[in-house]
């Protein structure tokens, strides 16, 4: 497991913030001699530590597909799967694949296919909750979409949530997209959609716990 690059000044800003609580709460105990409330303190601030770390972790994980299998981008729960109009860039019926990420969950994003970089786009926005049905067209949010060598394109989205406030993403128009590939991060609690083709076959349904390149979504 190694660490993102995206968290390095945050986990430096609560390493100092926390150390100064430490040193205030030892500071603290040498006037109350209150044992209980050190330990206390001191169990909440590494607990603290611990969450800002482990949200910044990527684990190491190998992973097998086929060139027609399309990965899941994002660790999270699935929240919808419907037929919906993607208003954006296709413009017509699309298959809405939506996967919710908690702030316990990793935030690195994946392409879930090979292809062409066809489209990239961000948008300003509010920071509705991930799950509100008006997220996925009113949230800050990015854009993707990759054309796979079959022709097919598939969109994914990244939507910032409610205490995200920053999205991050590495890739332009034009590029060769990989499978499997990081193509960017959320900072904190948010949702990631992805907009399939009309008969794409799917392997995945409502309430299902999905990991990043483990799990496939579906296949053309």
């Amino acid at each position: 497991m190694t660490l993102h690059r995206e968290g390095t000044t945050t986990i430096l800003i609560g390493i100092l913030i926390l150390g100064l609580i430490e040193w205030g709460n030892y500071w603290l105990y040498t006037k109350t001699d209150w044992l209980w409330l050190f330990l206390l303190l001191s169990a909440g601030a590494l607990v603290m530590l611990y969450l800002i770390v482990q949200f910044f972790r990527i684990p190491k994980r190998t992973f097998t597909f086929t060139d027609l299998d399309i990965l899941c981008p994002a660790d999270g729960k699935v929240v919808v799967i419907e037929e919906v109009e993607e208003t954006e860039y296709f413009k017509d019926r699309r298959i809405q694949v939506s996967i919710f990420m908690s702030p316990l969950n990793v935030h690195a994003n994946y392409f879930p296919i090979s292809g062409l970089v066809k489209y990239v786009k961000y948008h300003k926005g509010l920071f509705l909750v991930a799950w509100h049905p008006k997220s996925s067209t009113d949230n800050e949010r990015s854009t993707v979409v990759v054309q796979h060598s079959s022709g097919q394109e598939v969109l994914f989205r990244q939507i910032a949530g409610a205490v995200a406030r920053r999205i991050c993403y590495y890739t332009k128009e034009g590029q060769t997209a990989e499978t499997g590939q990081e193509f960017g991060f959320i900072k904190f609690g948010s949702r990631v959609d992805v907009f399939l083709p009309l008969g794409t076959k799917l392997d995945v349904k409502i309430n299902q716990d999905v990991k990043a390149k483990l799990t496939k979504l579906g296949s053309f």
